[in-house]
């Protein structure tokens, strides 16, 4: 089974781009929504986040995301030693997930599947784009939210520019029938790479 990542900056449109492949009969891992119910749901993991952020990091059983939010983000540390907590887990799920399902190949959407080092455990990585300005008005449409804070998020993230060396693949994300056509062809690059089950 071949595993590839699909990733991208806040508002790049990852989701429309794994929509996308999801058309085409292509299996798709949500990393971080799987993160949150893992958090939740993995006693195990749960237990640990508590030891390190404390019983505050769940209310009536759910995670308590704005509260977890308000303590890591601006505190580095912490926030990796969240992450140091969080993504072995997915790690573990996608894997155990990967090998259940039946298709060509499997996507692993994630937003910081480069920045924290996921990407080696890929076979091909995806890499979805848009110009900045863009970005921002579609998450400020989306989230209701402010272009200072939007901006604040992407600078929390590494830019395209850092990113496209070490993707295999890139989508630019602006007009949906280019978007389309894209992941079309990439989904025959896929396919006829050797070993892929779709390969002649």
């Amino acid at each position: 089974m071949m595993r590839v990542g699909l990733t991208g900056g806040i508002g790049s449109g990852k989701s429309t781009v794994a929509g996308f492949f999801r058309e085409l009969g292509i299996p798709v891992y949500y990393s971080d929504v799987r993160a949150r119910e893992l958090m939740e749901a993995d006693p195990e993991l749960r237990g640990r986040i508590e030891n390190l952020l404390g019983e505050e990091a769940y209310a009536e059983g759910k995670l308590n995301r704005a509260w977890i939010a308000s303590r890591v983000f601006g505190d580095a540390e912490l926030l990796e030693a969240l992450n140091a907590l969080v993504h072995p887990a997915v790690a573990a799920d996608f894997r155990s997930w990967s090998a259940r399902q039946e298709a060509p190949y499997v996507l692993q959407e994630a937003a910081i599947l480069i920045e924290n080092g996921g990407y080696r455990n890929l076979d091909r990585v995806i890499l979805v784009t848009a110009p900045e300005e863009e970005r921002i008005r579609r998450v400020v449409a989306r989230d209701n939210t402010s272009g200072s804070r939007v901006r604040s998020r992407m600078d929390a993230q590494w830019s395209d520019q850092r990113k496209i060396p070490l993707s295999d693949f890139v989508i630019e994300n602006m007009e949906l029938e280019a978007t389309r056509r894209a992941v079309h062809r990439i989904h025959r690059e896929l396919l006829e790479i050797p070993g892929s089950p779709g390969a002649s």
